[in-house]
């Protein structure tokens, strides 16, 4: 779900960009382009199935729409927090392959997002990249697991064992510019978490508005990162989603809040809610609870509560967005309060939306908990 709108934009601004060049154009609505997608031809995700990995951190070209998501929270030996994300959209065009067996030719196109939060500085680098899917510009592979384009890179560090788990992964990430930059190793500490129905992730209720999706919720990580002509030694922890569909918004649906903790204890929290334009409608929401031997508890409606305690303003575009929210689980006895590291986490791209780093602190069973991720905001105007 996170990458949806995202990868909506990128056919028409890969279609509106001059070649060569990179450049977005205005930012694309997400509302208006998911609701007019043309989605005939691709296959929906209709029921569960059985993931199967390695073959399943792959790419799935049936589905329109896929993504592979990282971010996470970093700090150096005197304790300067950042946080990063980086992120492959691919998006397929027509759902055959093209016919022509020149080495342009393809139906796949794909993005890539990429962006540090300094906490100390009060900064935040972001920047975007394009490409086909052909002449090796930009591509996934499952054996060994790498998704690429052009020099940002996620690849599986084949050197090292996996501790075991189903899933598992070790991998190296290098992306970035001459502002920003990331170099880092990660190396996965719980098995993979299968969202919804077994990985089956519902986004409404009509049926083949879904996704498949799962996580590696806790990847420890090492490496440095590069802001403002310094580079720095940091350790932390990554969070790693893939999803794939063919899907869209609900007419009524306005946009999506969505969430990933990773809390004291080794438990991680993932929620998400997408926004009913109405506000006598009900929202779709959905969560996964990773206890700390990696157990998941599905959690449906009624199961938690987001309550929205403060808004931000962004200076750059106007828009407002939440600042500050309550998170309550009543049967896992959890309240959290979760903040932005810094609010000024805009990305005003190809397609507009606030990504972040946060952390949270609160209370499990009376116990004081902390915790950190990233939250995810669209739709908001």
């Amino acid at each position: 779900m996170r990458g949806w709108a995202v990868l909506a934009a990128t056919v028409l601004v890969i279609a509106c960009s001059e070649p060569g060049t990179g450049g977005a154009q205005p930012s694309q609505s997400v509302v208006a382009t998911l609701s007019t997608a043309n989605n005939a031809g691709f296959r929906q995700a209709l029921a569960p199935v059985a993931f199967a990995f390695p073959r399943d951190h792959g790419a799935h070209p049936e589905f329109k729409t896929e993504w592979w998501y990282f971010t996470g929270n970093l700090s150096t030996a005197d304790k300067r927090r950042f946080g990063y994300q980086l992120t492959l959209f691919r998006v397929a065009v027509t759902p055959e392959p093209p016919d022509s067996a020149s080495a342009w030719a393809t139906n796949q196109t794909f993005m890539a997002h990429f962006a540090i939060t300094d906490v100390a500085g009060d900064g935040f680098y972001h920047d975007e990249r394009f490409a086909r899917g052909a002449l090796g510009l930009a591509g996934v592979s499952a054996t060994p697991f790498s998704a690429w384009l052009e020099d940002w890179r996620v690849s599986e560090d084949t050197g090292t064992a996996a501790n075991g788990c189903e899933g598992c992964l070790n991998l190296r990430i290098t992306a970035g510019n001459d502002n920003a930059a990331i170099a880092l190793v990660l190396a996965s500490m719980k098995p993979v978490v299968r969202h919804g129905d077994n990985g089956l992730s519902q986004k409404s209720a009509t049926a083949g508005n879904a996704s498949y999706y799962y996580s590696l919720t806790r990847l420890a990580t090492e490496g440095t990162i590069h802001v403002g002509g310094q580079t720095h030694s940091v350790t932390g922890h990554s969070w790693f989603d893939h999803e794939w569909s063919t899907s869209a918004l609900e007419d009524d649906q306005a946009g999506w809040d969505w969430f990933s903790l990773q809390l004291s204890g080794q438990v991680e929290l993932m929620l998400f809610r997408l926004r009913a334009r109405d506000a006598a409608n009900a929202d779709f929401v959905s969560g996964s609870y990773v206890a700390p031997d990696g157990r998941t508890s599905r959690l449906r409606r009624g199961d938690f509560a987001i309550e929205v305690l403060d808004s931000w303003t962004s200076p750059a575009t106007g828009v407002a967005y939440p600042g500050r929210w309550r998170i309550r689980i009543p049967q896992h006895r959890l309240v959290l309060d979760v903040t932005p590291r810094i609010q000024r986490q805009e990305l005003n791209a190809a397609f507009r939306y606030w990504e972040g780093a946060v952390s949270a602190t609160g209370r499990q069973r009376d116990r004081p908990i902390l915790g950190e991720g990233y939250v995810e905001l669209t739709g908001y105007q």
